[in-house]
């Protein structure tokens, strides 16, 4: 029997409501001409969108290239017809856009999501000691350490942060991901850690004449750190999607005093924000304060079937490279001998959960 023709929508609509697998949604809308036009004008597919990512309830508006709105519509055009005229394309526009970012948001693979390091509130020494080296996982470019320190400060309580840009201004991030820098050149290879670490996501206020003002939709417990020269990794309760890209890491309390100067410092190895990046088929437009945005569809072909990704990511990571040695350069314009991550015999890869 089909129930969606034979049951009333109030009772066909309960049974829908219960698939909590975005496949199984567009298995469902699959089966006949009359269930896509059941899923699309029940807006199923928003609905099951907004309850696994509610901060999605915060788009005000969908915006469509004029390819990508010919291309859908072409795609869409056998179920016009079992729509009221007046609520055809609002109702599939939503249908394919939330569809697409349900599938995104669960299915595309989990991969390293900063892009690049903006700004730290601090920096001990410029260019050495630079927010960009935390950029790489190795402690070390040849015989020269590589990390980012903070200034020096006689109160241990003065906070510390860290800015990054994301790979997209939309990410669903899943876990975060600290290597605090252990001092191999100090007396006692002392690690310059912090008691806790908490995390911000948001974006840049384009409404501000402060062109540094971010706002920030969400912040993170105090998850503590532990003083260990080791990648410590922060899994978030649930995952979070980070609307606008960027991320803030708040370092609070200081842990070690410096026995050369007496002072308190905080230094990083390497930053690491892991999660599913949807760069490929949105874009974040115009966020305000009070969180409201709005959502342009870049595409709607798989990203995974694209496959520039790997190429962009190694020649950026090519210009990283150069930046750090540079840096180095400038600091140890003699000594400096380039050795590449593989070879570094000293670096340590252990990864535990905090």
């Amino acid at each position: 029997m089909d129930f969606v023709k034979n049951l009333d929508a109030d009772m066909s609509l309960a049974i829908l409501s219960c698939l909590d697998d975005p496949s199984d949604l567009v298995r469902a809308s699959a089966v006949s001409r009359y269930w896509r036009a059941f899923v699309i004008k029940q807006s199923l597919s928003k609905k099951l969108c907004l309850k696994l990512f509610p901060q999605l309830t915060c788009v005000d508006r969908i915006l469509e290239t004029s390819s990508e709105v010919s291309t859908s519509e072409a795609g869409s055009s056998s179920s016009s017809s079992l729509i009221d005229d007046d609520d055809t394309r609002l109702l599939e526009r939503e249908h394919r856009v939330y569809a697409l970012l349900t599938k995104q948001c669960t299915s595309s693979p989990i991969q390293s999501c900063i892009d690049d390091a903006i700004t730290a509130s601090s920096s001990d020494r410029l260019p050495a000691e630079s927010i960009v080296n935390t950029l790489y996982e190795r402690d070390r470019v040849g015989r020269t350490p590589s990390y980012w320190s903070s200034s020096g400060h006689h109160n241990p309580s003065v906070p510390e942060t860290l800015l990054y840009q994301l790979k997209a201004d939309l990410c669903l991030i899943t876990q975060l991901s600290i290597h605090p820098f252990q001092v191999y050149f100090h007396p006692g290879r002392p690690i310059y850690s912090s008691h806790y670490v908490r995390f911000r996501l948001g974006h840049l206020d384009n409404h501000s004449q402060d062109k540094n003002n971010y706002v920030w939709s969400y912040t993170s417990q105090q998850f503590p750190m532990a003083q260990e020269n080791r990648l410590q990794n922060f899994k978030l309760p649930e995952p979070v999607l980070c609307i606008g890209g960027y991320l803030l890491v708040e370092f609070l309390g200081r842990v070690q005093i410096c026995d050369i100067d007496g002072l308190y410092y905080i230094c990083v190895t390497h930053v690491k924000a892991m999660g599913r990046s949807l760069a490929k088929s949105f874009r974040v437009v115009d966020p305000d304060k009070s969180g409201k945005f709005g959502l342009k569809v870049l595409s709607y072909s798989d990203p995974q079937e694209m496959n520039d990704d790997k190429e962009e990511e190694a020649g950026s990571m090519r210009n990283r490279d150069v930046e750090q040695i540079l840096n180095l350069l400038h600091m140890h314009p003699t000594n400096v001998q380039y050795v590449s991550s593989e070879s570094d015999e000293d670096y340590e890869s252990d990864e535990d959960e905090v």
